[in-house]
């Protein structure tokens, strides 16, 4: 009976998610043809509709599937509403990936922009420009795990009686320095893995923001130089105002990709000693510890989280567009 329960249960979810998706296609429907003729109507949606069909099937569906797994345990067959959530705000390893994350999505998106931008401004014009800028950008084409494998071994720990392979604990014991164990030692482990991410996102920011600044308008640069403005008044009055739409562009894309972390933290500690983030949990509780229903939670509130900063980062383009415009 509780099975049969469970099947009608899934497929009003299901009938409402379709629901959902025919009104949605009405009213772009109704709203195409309230603004375009007869003709450009059709050609948008033809344009429009396979890749809505496939939002629908690959992201709505799934979503709501995520959604209605986690109101369940983990044998997916006794309804328990909201304890998963509960256990994700109670359980004190579950707190703490939720404030490593917390953690990441502070420094990273700051430092990975703040670097990008402090480098595409000192390089800016400069003799050796494109070459160091491909230096800084290349870190950007490996993957998050071969970033985290090359750090691994940067942060390499041996015994002081043995020779050291890791770089950072050959340069303590050549200050003589106790040789430490990096990815071990909490808290600081987690910044030690956040640096890694830095390394990777610093050249895309870089990229971003130098073509930022190389679109300035000239007129308003010459300008502000032959009012005397300097250094300084030219950053915060002119540079930063004319680049900050790029700025927040790359600010929320390296917060999403935060938010999202999952390989650094799964190949260097695997989660262990106080590293955990919520995408590693995730992972741990729907294929490691048999939770899908804890997995599936810990996706919603992921999807929770991210969804502000994307819903700001899709307002700040339009608030750019109507400035333009």
């Amino acid at each position: 009976m509780l099975a049969g329960w469970q099947d009608k249960l899934l497929q009003v979810g299901l009938a409402l998610a379709a629901i959902a998706i025919v009104v949605a296609l009405v009213v772009l429907v109704v709203a195409l043809a309230e603004r375009w003729r007869a003709r450009e109507r059709m050609i948008a949606l033809v344009f429009a509709g396979p890749a809505l069909l496939l939002l629908a099937v690959g992201l709505v569906y799934p979503m709501g599937g995520t959604a209605l797994m986690s109101l369940y345990d983990g044998t997916q067959t006794q309804f328990v509403g909201l304890d998963n959530y509960q256990w994700i705000f109670t359980d004190p390893a579950a707190v703490r990936s939720l404030l490593n994350t917390l953690i990441w999505l502070v420094v990273v998106p700051v430092a990975s922009t703040g670097f990008g931008f402090l480098y595409a401004l000192l390089i800016d014009g400069s003799r050796f420009e494109r070459f160091t800028k491909t230096l800084m950008f290349m870190p950007m084409a490996i993957s998050f795990v071969g970033a985290s494998i090359i750090w691994k071994f940067v942060y390499a720990y041996r015994d002081i009686s043995r020779p050291q392979i890791g770089l950072l604990n050959q340069l303590l014991v050549w200050l003589g320095q106790e040789p430490r164990q990096f990815l071990i030692d909490s808290p600081g482990n987690t910044l030690f893995l956040i640096v890694v991410m830095i390394w990777t996102q610093t050249g895309y920011a870089m990229v971003l923001l130098s073509a930022a600044i190389k679109a300035m308008p000239v007129d308003v640069v010459e300008a502000a130089r032959l009012d005397g403005a300097g250094g300084l008044r030219m950053l915060t009055n002119i540079t930063i105002p004319l680049v900050r739409p790029t700025l927040v562009v790359v600010f929320t894309t390296i917060a999403i990709g935060s938010l999202k972390v999952f390989d650094i933290v799964r190949t260097m500690t695997g989660g262990q000693y106080d590293t955990q983030v919520i995408a590693n949990t995730m992972y741990d509780q729907s294929f490691r510890f048999g939770q899908p229903g804890i997995g599936s939670a810990l996706a919603v509130l992921l999807l929770v989280m991210v969804a502000p900063v994307i819903a700001f980062n899709v307002h700040q383009l339009r608030r750019n567009r109507e400035v333009r415009g």
